[in-house]
């Protein structure tokens, strides 16, 4: 058993989990190709925080092993190679969705109120009025879109409702009665974009999504609006958004995931004043950190018995 790379301060749920099994357990800091492949060598349980787990890597696991993502996404994880290897892939998409949500809220109100607008502007020596900074749009004249209802998009629009948004979401996958609790109202793709003052995303990477937030939906959006991105990097192409940004026609962006991550440091998104920047932090809580060791230690104890997965991807 073996984790390739973390950044927790410490392994004690793996290492216990480890125990149980009377498995070897080697911890690693692994970020290359050639690194991932020897740390994984003939290992039969992989727990993967960013590691890159190519097919050449998978190759050097041993037959029918088990790979754990730490998190939701797993787009370091080539599944179609483990598919054909045997391999069985998991993740731990239900660690922190409430402190994702919690996240993707603060950052809609942030710039909603512009909050950094004001605080820059103080910083500076200056005492703007209100209107200075105008318009500032009333959280009940407001409808917040959502691309994806999964647990994440659903404890969003939650914590939306009680401030008197009108929350709307596309998600091809979502049906009606799924959402009969919920606050949210399930609308065609071009209806988000024309109807979102903001627009929240919460869908995974994939050949579908990548892009998404392109500039023709962009220019789609009302003037004015606002995006939020606490889900993937690859759905927003920045070029355009840098474009949308500058030109006016969007009000504001508050991202924590970037394509590529670090954000390179020259990169305009840093200098963009109407911007609000986190280090793909969303995901962060001292509750959440504990709940995903703990849970992709007992998946990787059930590996190690035999047992079924509780979280398989293939």
């Amino acid at each position: 058993m073996v984790i390739t790379d973390h950044n927790f301060a410490g392994e004690d749920f793996e290492r216990a989990a480890a125990e149980q099994l009377g498995a070897d357990f080697q911890v690693y800091d692994v970020a290359t190709e050639a690194d991932a492949e020897a740390a994984v060598r003939d290992a039969d349980i992989a727990l993967v925080n960013f590691a890159p787990m190519t097919a050449k890597v998978l190759e050097a696991m041993s037959p029918g092993a088990v790979v754990i993502r730490y998190g939701i996404g797993y787009d370091n994880v080539d599944l179609d190679a483990a598919t054909r290897l045997g391999i069985r892939v998991c993740n731990i998409p239900d660690y922190g969705a409430d402190t994702v949500a919690d996240h993707t809220v603060t950052c809609v109100l942030t710039l909603l109120r512009k909050i950094q607008h004001f605080d820059r502007a103080i910083r500076r020596g200056e005492w703007p009025s209100a209107p200075e900074l105008a318009p500032i749009r009333s959280m009940a004249e407001t409808t917040v879109g959502l691309l994806g209802t999964g647990r994440i998009g659903q404890a969003v629009a939650r914590r939306l409702a009680p401030f008197g948004f009108e929350v709307i979401a596309y998600d091809p996958y979502a049906k009606p009665d799924d959402l009969a609790d919920s606050p949210i109202t399930l609308v065609e793709l071009d209806e988000l974009f024309r109807r979102s003052h903001v627009l929240s995303l919460h869908a995974p990477a994939t050949p579908e999504t990548t892009g998404i937030i392109n500039a023709r939906n962009l220019a789609a959006m009302p003037a004015g609006a606002l995006l939020v991105n606490t889900s993937r990097g690859a759905l927003v192409d920045q070029d355009a958004l840098l474009d949308a940004l500058d030109s006016g026609h969007l009000a504001g962006a508050a991202l924590d995931v970037f394509q590529p991550e670090p954000l390179p440091v020259d990169h305009p998104l840093r200098s963009q004043p109407n911007t609000v920047l986190t280090p793909h932090a969303a995901f962060y809580s001292e509750k959440s950190i504990r709940d995903l060791q703990r849970l992709a230690a007992e998946e990787a104890a059930r590996a190690g018995r035999g047992e079924p997965l509780r979280c398989p991807i293939n």
